[in-house]
């Protein structure tokens, strides 16, 4: 399977999950069989891939649109959200600020525990991961805060 598929599926799952399996099995009509299918990375369903349809039902419900961020990074695109700034923190940018500061902390501080033995984990590589889209949504709120300072600057 190509590093993509890889990609995409593991991004599949953290959508389900997301949601949870019985809600996504309402939301899509599909079965917890044929949803796991759609991110497993056994032969058989490497070209197997959630239709676009599915995706856009669990991501109106998700907290975060982890299959079109994933698409959207492997494109080289950065993604910012419409005028809900479901993200965005109330404290604005400082508060931002702090919690990046935090994350990237807390980031560093699971990377050198899982490397303490040479070796990470797939429970490591997941709470790295974590840590790393916790980062991605920080940043995002900081830009939509950035960008309300900036026009309300120009106004």
């Amino acid at each position: 399977m190509s590093g993509y598929g890889n990609y995409l599926k593991r991004h599949t799952e953290a959508l389900v999950k997301d949601v949870g399996l019985e809600t996504a099995c309402k939301l899509t009509g599909k079965s917890k069989a044929t949803l796991g299918r759609y991110y497993s990375d056994a032969p058989e369903h490497q070209d197997r891939f959630m239709p676009i349809d599915a995706v856009a039902a669990l991501e109106a419900e998700a907290s975060y649109p982890h299959v079109t961020s994933a698409l959207a990074e492997l494109l080289g695109i950065t993604m910012s959200y419409g005028d809900s700034n479901k993200n965005s923190s109330p404290g604005g940018v400082n508060s931002d600020v702090i919690e990046l500061s935090q994350r990237f902390a807390m980031l560093m501080a699971e990377y050198n525990q899982s490397i303490e033995d040479g070796v990470i984990t797939l429970n490591e590589s997941k709470r790295l991961l974590r840590e790393t889209v916790a980062i991605q949504e920080v940043l995002l709120s900081m830009k939509l805060n950035l960008e309300e300072e900036a026009v309300a600057g120009n106004g």
